[in-house]
């Protein structure tokens, strides 16, 4: 069942983007896997517990997983979960979504999908001559409304990968029902001087998953990342900030009183824990 993935979503070489506008980590650059590679690696857990933390603490720690932990056992007992559905950037799927999201409680796992705009020089899926939601003029494809048009693809993918292993898990409810959060990092494809296709290629991504119902949605970044990609755009202050880079649980805590790079409200902070990627709900 799962291993039909790639058929059904279209994965595969044709999905493969060449070239970036920022640089792509090696470990961002995987190529597209189908969702059951490596399930067997994944030590799965009964699912989030909020019931404080190992060594004592009454912090509510969460933790986020993605492609990078399909080789490795995963934390126990979580307070809450986040599973990123790609494989590092934009029309790519992680390998072992079904089984972390199985660890993360099913449909009680946050879900982070990555974003990007590779512009139509650099991307083999770039939507020149698609006629909706928005016009992407075949004649000028380098555009806001391409961009918009390529984001609302992307989340569409992300969403079909999400609500697939919804399936196999045999999870009754709509991956529409979880928390997304969108990953706007500069390891993925963003124009460096049209900030503003930026900003339209997320204002697809937002609008394509708030279409299918999604009512929760935020943003995961960090304030100089979101000011190099969209030049601290505040069109979406209306959707709660994910702050990365706390390092510490004290650095997560004083994260928590930053302003939203987003203009709206920081509600959770990313730190390092036992070799994890751990968050702090603020």
């Amino acid at each position: 069942m799962q291993l039909a993935l790639a058929a059904v979503l279209g994965l595969g070489a044709a999905l493969t983007l060449t070239g970036v506008a920022f640089a792509v980590s090696p470990e961002r650059d995987q190529a597209n896997r189908s969702i059951d590679a490596g399930a067997k690696h994944v030590s799965p857990v009964t699912g989030p517990q909020g019931q404080g933390q190992p060594g004592g603490s009454n912090v509510s720690r969460g933790y986020d997983v993605s492609y990078p932990q399909c080789t490795g056992e995963l934390p126990s007992n979580p307070a809450f979960a986040i599973v990123g559905v790609n494989g590092g950037k934009v029309f790519s799927v992680n390998p072992c979504l079904g089984d972390e999201l199985a660890w993360g409680g099913g449909a009680d796992a946050d879900l982070y999908a990555n974003t990007g705009n590779p512009g139509p020089a650099l991307s083999s899926l770039w939507p020149t001559g698609q006629t909706g939601p928005r016009f992407c003029d075949a004649a000028h494809p380098d555009s806001a409304d391409c961009a918009y048009d390529y984001g609302w693809n992307g989340a569409q993918h992300s969403f079909q990968t999400a609500q697939w292993a919804y399936s196999t898990l045999e999870i009754a409810a709509s991956a529409a029902q979880a928390r997304w959060w969108l990953d706007v990092e500069t390891s993925n494809s963003w124009r460096s001087r049209r900030l503003d296709f930026n900003v339209a290629a997320l204002q697809g991504e937002v609008a394509f998953l708030r279409s299918v119902g999604v009512s929760r949605l935020g943003i995961y970044s960090t304030q100089y990342q979101w000011n190099r990609i969209t030049g601290g755009s505040t069109a979406f202050a209306a959707y709660p900030s994910w702050l990365a880079g706390g390092g510490t649980l004290k650095g997560a805590q004083r994260l928590c009183t930053h302003a939203a790079f987003t203009g709206g409200k920081t509600v959770m902070a990313q730190y390092f824990a036992s070799g994890f990627d751990a968050d702090l709900p603020c």
